[in-house]
């Protein structure tokens, strides 16, 4: 059985998907996806993300500067600098201000992705002045946003009760009674594959402690596929395993975990589907 999915944060621009992105995208309403927010991680793959929000009805988009975006060249992969460095030369807020005529667009539901990474080599003072001030553009707007955290949980959270925004802390990784309160303050949870995996014990404790009414499901795909297809490229109908793993925890039905993260994803992006 198909049941209704609402993929909150994806990638469908990334390279990964170069060879068959169209023909993938056109398949996932057959599998069940009613839909997907699409994010831009800088000012590089902002017109690809709203290209496919444009293209289908049921993709949206969010467009933010991810942290990783102002990587230094020598610290980048083969795909080299962000147009954060190479284009504004590390200049985050120049991108923003270039960035600002996309969220007039209606397609645009959301400020991100963006948060803080201490794990790649970004300095992380121009990592908090960034967040701050996209928090502060999400307030601006009205708009949720969407909040990347890896191994920066103080720091990340530390924002979050200065400004409380609305919007959803994405790749959950901390705690469940962090996650409690960052729900009891408004924002949404996501989970994807990565909550399926056998050491993920701590996602396991934060998804039983949560009411299903502040959980979405994510895949962050083309990465994180869960298992059992681990190691593959991850697509939104993918999502049946992390709403199905969730469904155990909680001792749901699976029909209602997914109707369920549809409306919560719909309430955080104020749609109707």
């Amino acid at each position: 059985m198909e049941y209704p999915i609402f993929d909150t944060h994806a990638h469908y621009s990334a390279r990964a998907f170069d060879s068959d992105r169209f023909a993938l995208l056109d398949s996932l309403p057959g599998k069940g996806v009613v839909g997907v927010c699409e994010q831009a991680t800088h000012s590089g793959d902002a017109p690809k993300v709203l290209e496919l929000a444009h293209k289908y009805p049921w993709v949206y988009a969010a467009v933010g500067i991810h942290p990783e975006s102002l990587l230094a060249p020598e610290d980048c992969g083969e795909e080299g600098p962000a147009p954060t460095v190479s284009v504004y030369g590390g200049d985050w807020a120049a991108e923003m201000r270039a960035l600002a005529p996309y969220y007039e667009d209606p397609k645009v539901v959301a400020v991100g992705e963006c948060g803080l990474d201490y794990h790649w080599p970004v300095p992380k003072d121009a990592q908090l002045a960034l967040f701050e001030a996209e928090i502060r553009l999400a307030l601006e707007l009205d708009k949720p946003i969407i909040v990347h955290d890896r191994s920066a949980h103080a720091d990340v959270y530390a924002l979050l009760k200065k400004y409380r925004p609305k919007g959803i802390v994405h790749c959950y990784s901390g705690s469940a009674d962090d996650a409690l309160w960052l729900a009891e303050q408004g924002l949404y949870i996501g989970f994807g594959g990565a909550c399926t995996f056998k050491g993920a014990k701590r996602a396991a404790k934060a998804i039983a402690a949560l009411p299903l009414e502040r959980i979405v499901l994510e895949t962050d795909c083309p990465y994180m596929a869960p298992e059992p297809v681990r190691g593959t490229r991850c697509d939104s109908s993918l999502i049946r395993y992390v709403g199905e793993y969730i469904a155990s925890i909680k001792g749901e039905e699976p029909e209602q975990v997914f109707r369920q993260t549809v409306e919560n994803a719909c309430q955080v992006y104020n749609l109707s589907v």
